[in-house]
């Protein structure tokens, strides 16, 4: 089942075109990558798909809704971004940071219920902050405020995950156990998770499908064991790159 599709979707940033006339479904269960150098769009992109970017030509559609007729309310019930910096104005607990992301489905002057703090107590033992509940959040490492980010999006609990740039800041543990929670969550509940990534060898390892944005509008898109071949990744990222096999793996190296 499609959970987003894109119809002749095009988005521009002055005179920079991200895609052009773009044509994509995303289905329920899949798990996509998307990779480009930087400035390309990216980010942009992942913006127009959850609608706080809403210029741009074309259709968006969430399931058979056109995302510009929903409400905002409704969109964050079934769209979920973490976004690539996280602002904190306000003093905030982690907890309460991460009890925001059950806003979407608590009324007007209703306050958070038991429910909802158990689902974000829940998420923030899945990237392991369950012992700096009460830390402030702007006292936190760069690392450790990223992963309270993921834990908002995770007691969210949208069916569609837009991840962008989700290792920014994370050490190694934490980039491999959270890419392996998101994926294999958004497979094994029919979710879909699509995620803008810099590492190509993490694309190859967790990723079902690439959307791969070469510049000028234009894109490669498709299945991993498909697409994702040292020729369009040469193209995509204007350095060669080699593709080397490890048992039944490849691996990318730039030459």
């Amino acid at each position: 089942m499609s959970l987003l599709s894109v119809k002749n979707l095009s988005i521009s940033i002055a005179d920079k075109e991200v895609c052009d006339a773009l044509n994509l479904s995303f289905e329920a269960g899949q798990v996509w990558g998307v990779l480009g150098c930087n400035g390309v769009g990216k980010t942009t992109l992942l913006h127009a798909l959850c609608y706080l970017r809403t210029e741009y030509k074309g259709d968006i559609f969430i399931k058979n809704e056109n995302i510009s007729q929903l409400k905002r309310k409704d969109i964050a019930k079934q769209i979920g971004i973490q976004l690539q910096h996280s602002e904190d104005p306000f003093p905030s607990t982690v907890l309460d940071t991460v009890l925001t992301g059950r806003h979407p489905y608590i009324s007007n002057w209703q306050w958070e219920n038991e429910g909802d703090l158990e689902k974000a107590k829940a998420a923030l033992d899945v990237v392991e902050l369950t012992e700096l509940t009460e830390r402030a959040v702007n006292n936190l490492s760069g690392g450790e405020r990223q992963r309270v980010t993921l834990a908002t999006l995770i007691a969210q609990n949208p069916e569609i995950f837009l991840l962008d740039e989700p290792n920014s800041h994370l050490d190694l543990h934490y980039q491999i156990k959270l890419l392996e929670y998101f994926t294999s969550y958004a497979k094994t509940h029919n979710h879909l998770l699509i995620m803008s990534l810099h590492d190509i060898n993490l694309a190859a390892r967790f990723c079902s499908h690439v959307l791969m944005l070469t510049g000028e509008g234009g894109e490669i898109s498709g299945p991993v064991d498909q697409v994702l071949t040292a020729e369009n990744l040469t193209l995509t990222f204007k350095h060669p790159i080699n593709e080397l096999t490890d048992s039944d793996k490849k691996i990318y190296i730039p030459a």
